[in-house]
């Protein structure tokens, strides 16, 4: 009997010793599914300026990517952490993969925390220029699909992953937050051919936030051409192609510089705005062969009238410099509302509508030929952009969070 009950005594305090351990780890699973449908006034396929018919269909991922993941933390003591995340998109419409052969294309990452000397994670990650600049990106309300600027041009939505990445984002310290990241290529001979490589820095505190970044994009080509499967951007092709950079696909490197902030007015009431200076840049294998640079600034107005809706306007404008033969540059305005209802705290619906015009002369597929510019709304259209310069679209869509 005695020993009946030592065997439980035993056990009990084992369980009382075990129980602070398992407190201290944590593994979330999460996901977002959205599908929405979308009519878009003219479609065609990229680099075509003719044969654009209207279409309606099934769009997913527009408000946020659908995705599944995971994500947790174990406490090391003395304030360290190690924490990772795992993260996996996929086609909500066909149930496809988002990346071939990447289950895990949207995040896979392992690192160690710290309150007082920041965070340090390695693997496929964002670059510290998305993260410290996207609390004012133009999607956070307007979406990336309908409300990043043309093409995402200045990768201010979530489509830019660095493979091999080390990113270093400091403590915030009275209001400031510092970041820098590096991808490695791993070319033979060469720390650069291929590498991304990126830095930034944000100011948050009351109602201000402003934030400046740089981010640079080199091809695994020698001297620039096809882009190299060795990009560490490179994910099943080179990302962010549209209408807009269709004709630079062959540049060495490719450079942002952004700066973008917001301010609070009330509860209710506030706007972000952002700046962008992008560059393709030619190497000696380039089909095109002076630079390509494109200047954007963009606002935000984001109305919170009641607890269940949120409401927003935008617009941005963008401009291409006079380079390769181009002497009537390439312009694109684009205007974006969105609206969206909370049905509860994880589930909303949520309308879009996105106008874009272009006007002025851009580079073809080849890089050589000089065509008319052609619309290609937020990043949701840059394989299905416009024949002409104008584009419409719409969309009603319903997006769950778990």
């Amino acid at each position: 009997m005695q020993s009946r009950h030592a065997k439980k005594a035993v056990l009990l305090g084992l369980a009382t010793l075990a129980s602070p351990v398992f407190a201290q780890n944590s593994v979330t699973l999460y996901g977002i599914i959205d599908d929405s449908i979308t009519y878009q006034s003219s479609q065609t396929t990229l680099g075509s300026t003719k044969g654009g018919r209207s279409n309606v269909k099934m769009l997913p991922g527009v408000w946020a990517g659908s995705r599944f993941g995971l994500k947790g933390a174990e406490d090391l003591g003395g304030g360290n952490k190690a924490i990772f995340q795992l993260e996996s998109g996929f086609n909500s419409a066909t149930g496809g993969q988002q990346f071939t052969n990447a289950m895990f294309g949207r995040q896979a990452w392992v690192g160690l925390t710290n309150p007082a000397y920041g965070t340090f994670t390695a693997g496929r990650q964002y670059t510290s220029y998305y993260t410290l600049l996207a609390p004012y990106s133009p999607t956070t309300w307007l979406t990336g699909a309908f409300g990043a600027h043309p093409g995402d041009l200045d990768e201010l939505d979530t489509i830019y992953r660095a493979n091999n990445s080390l990113v270093y984002t400091s403590p915030k310290f009275y209001g400031v937050t510092i970041s820098g990241s590096y991808s490695f290529a791993g070319v033979p001979g060469s720390v650069n051919q291929g590498s991304t490589w990126s830095g930034a820095v944000q100011y948050a505190n009351g109602p201000f936030g402003l934030a400046a970044g740089i981010t640079r994009i080199n091809n695994s080509t020698p001297g620039g051409g096809a882009f190299g499967a060795d990009s560490t951007t490179n994910s099943a092709g080179q990302s962010g192609v549209s209408a807009v950079t269709n004709g630079y696909q062959t540049a060495q490197a490719q450079q942002r510089i952004a700066v973008a902030g917001g301010y609070t007015f009330t509860q209710a009431l506030d706007i972000t705005f952002s700046y962008s200076n992008v560059q393709y840049i030619p190497g000696i294998n380039s089909s095109f062969k002076t630079t390509a640079i494109f200047n954007t600034g963009g606002a935000v107005l984001h109305w919170k009238p009641v607890t269940l809706i949120d409401l927003a306007a935008g617009y941005s404008y963008t401009r291409a410099t006079k380079a390769n033969g181009i002497t009537s540059s390439a312009q694109y305005q684009q205007f974006n509302l969105s609206e969206y209802y909370s049905l509860s705290k994880r589930t909303g619906l949520y309308a879009l509508q996105a106008y874009q015009r272009a006007n002025g002369k851009t580079l073809g597929t080849n890089g050589v030929s000089i065509i008319n510019a052609t619309s290609a709304i937020g990043d949701g259209f840059q394989s299905a952009p416009s024949s002409s310069p104008s584009q419409f679209a719409a969309g009603v869509g319903i997006i769950h969070r778990f």
